[in-house]
């Protein structure tokens, strides 16, 4: 597979966590002692390394991670899984979108984690891999999340899962509460409230493949976090209290660009590292 783009740029990072936290140009650009001309360009892609770290520093952001971003001088180190994981990048209108199978190989029974634009590449792994699809969890409900997802259903049959507080007028779907538990196989699959970038929003943390597996839709992308006009202030905080206390080496399998490790979110993010 080709290499997937980070997300979000530098710029795109310092506008989700401006706007996140309520904060004008006027009053950021006061607050960082900086011209409102030399906060537009750097909002607009400008790479000016002392404004971006002025600026970082009064939107809780980490100016060494946001300076690399800029510059483009980091990408996640792809993990590997042997076997029971996939990886689906599929284009949705001017941009990608990212879907996962999980699966137990002895037991050859999966777990669909979203549709993506298409399904397509998706049922081709089910049907290779002769598997038996028993679930589709649904991070989210946006539309290009879940494109797909009749086909999917209607030539498997699997059942539709979605967090309670999520909207979904999709017929038969069936919904879970917080820490609610699935198993497929030996693979264990565990609900976690992720909500802010949309009512519902839900991680599912994963055990039994090669590397434990956090399936994290748009609440955390690799340098970056899913954007919330609204609810940035709980996002954040159900990131940091559901997500980054996982295990050091969870893989994060994100909505939007490449997977990574919380590992090395820890130290490249701007909104995580420290």
């Amino acid at each position: 597979m080709a290499r997937i783009p980070l997300e979000d740029n530098f710029d795109d990072v310092i506008n989700k966590a401006q706007r996140g936290l309520k904060i004008t140009d006027a009053e950021l650009a006061q607050r960082a002692e900086v011209t409102l001309a030399d906060l537009a360009a750097v909002k607009k892609g400008e790479v000016n390394d002392a404004i971006i770290r002025r600026v970082a520093r009064h939107l809780r952001l980490s100016p060494d991670a946001l300076e690399a971003l800029a510059h483009k001088r980091w990408y996640p180190q792809q993990p590997v899984f042997p076997k029971g994981f996939a990886v689906f990048n599929t284009t949705y209108g001017s941009m990608t979108v990212n879907s996962y199978l999980v699966w137990d190989a002895r037991a050859k029974i999966a777990a669909a984690f979203d549709t993506g634009a298409t399904a397509e590449p998706m049922l081709d792994v089910i049907h290779a891999e002769g598997l038996s699809l028993r679930y589709v969890f649904l991070t989210h409900t946006h539309e290009d999340h879940v494109a797909d997802l009749d086909r999917l259903v209607k030539e498997t049959k699997a059942e539709v899962w979605a967090s309670e507080l999520e909207p979904s007028d999709y017929p038969g779907a069936k919904t879970f509460k917080e820490n609610a538990h699935f198993h497929i196989g030996a693979i264990a699959i565990k609900t976690l409230s992720t909500t802010g970038h949309s009512p519902g929003m839900t991680s599912f943390y994963i055990t039994g493949l090669s590397w434990p597996l956090a399936i994290v839709g748009d609440s955390i992308f690799a340098s970056s976090m899913g954007g919330s006009a609204t609810r940035f202030e709980e996002q954040f905080r159900l990131n940091k209290e559901k997500l980054l206390t996982l295990p050091r080496d969870t893989v994060l399998a994100c909505g939007h660009g490449p997977i990574t490790t919380l590992g090395q979110e820890k130290l490249h993010n701007p909104f995580f590292a420290r």
